[in-house]
């Protein structure tokens, strides 16, 4: 049985100023119901999900999207902090799944595929990708940002698998990149010019992207790759609204 972390913190945005009174983006209704709530339902729904943790603004608390839940917990001011407090006290060796909170259309099945390659790889920290020629067969009219490895094409997906240990490793890479996301020739540094070159030129395999990851992480690392295009599927900008509730709308 897994822990689900559902990450709904932030300030206001676009999107949530489309709404009022919405604290951010995650509460925002889409065809009637909040983002979190749809996003929570497809947890509640799925087969090994065991305890549900949402991570938001302590004012929204007791918001009834969030009744689904079996915890709340606060927000922070940055991601890395709201990861932190959801990943709190569990289990240092346990492979939790930490979920963003806009996805209008996950299903069951998304999460549970997901899990089950997550135990299936036991990484320490797995990231969640999608294959563009699966996303552009279910939602050819949904743009996402795609990064191209020489053995397939990729974009990110709403998950990740981590256990509670890597936390610290993960949350120092992170303000790593950070400082260096302007600057190509620290970037280089990170993550080293040949594996940058590969990349640039196509040719970088998904296996030894895993390789430098772990290395810098010092921890195992793993692409895992889901067939379930929807937990692809966010609201990141205003257009996306009308895209996720015509989504909903053919979905019934």
């Amino acid at each position: 049985m897994t822990t689900a972390v559902v990450l709904a913190g932030g300030p206001p945005d676009d999107v949530a100023r489309t709404q009022a009174g919405a604290p951010n983006k995650a509460f925002v209704e889409i065809a009637g119901v909040t983002l979190v709530e749809r996003t929570l339902r497809a947890l509640r729904a799925s087969r090994g999900i065991e305890r549900i943790i949402v991570v938001a603004p302590i004012a929204a608390h007791a918001h009834p999207a969030l009744a689904i839940a079996d915890e709340r917990r606060p927000d922070g001011e940055k991601i890395r902090t709201s990861l932190a407090n959801g990943l709190a006290e569990l289990p240092a060796d346990d492979l939790v799944l930490v979920s963003a909170s806009d996805l209008p259309i996950l299903t069951a099945a998304a999460v549970e595929d997901f899990i089950a390659r997550a135990h299936a790889l036991d990484p320490d920290i797995g990231y969640e990708c999608i294959e563009r020629s699966a996303h552009e067969r279910a939602y050819p009219t949904i743009p996402h940002t795609w990064a191209r490895f020489k053995d397939g094409t990729y974009c990110g997906g709403a998950f990740i698998a981590i256990k509670p240990r890597v936390l610290p490793a993960l949350t120092a890479f992170i303000e790593r990149l950070g400082a260096a996301r302007k600057n190509p020739l620290a970037l280089a540094g990170i993550f080293g010019l040949p594996t940058l070159a590969k990349f640039a030129l196509r040719q970088l395999t998904i296996q030894a992207a895993e390789s430098r990851a772990t290395t810098l992480l010092g921890a195992p690392a793993r692409a895992i790759i889901s067939p379930h295009p929807e937990s692809g599927v966010n609201v990141d900008r205003v257009t996306d609204i009308a895209l996720a509730e015509h989504l909903i709308a053919a979905a019934h």
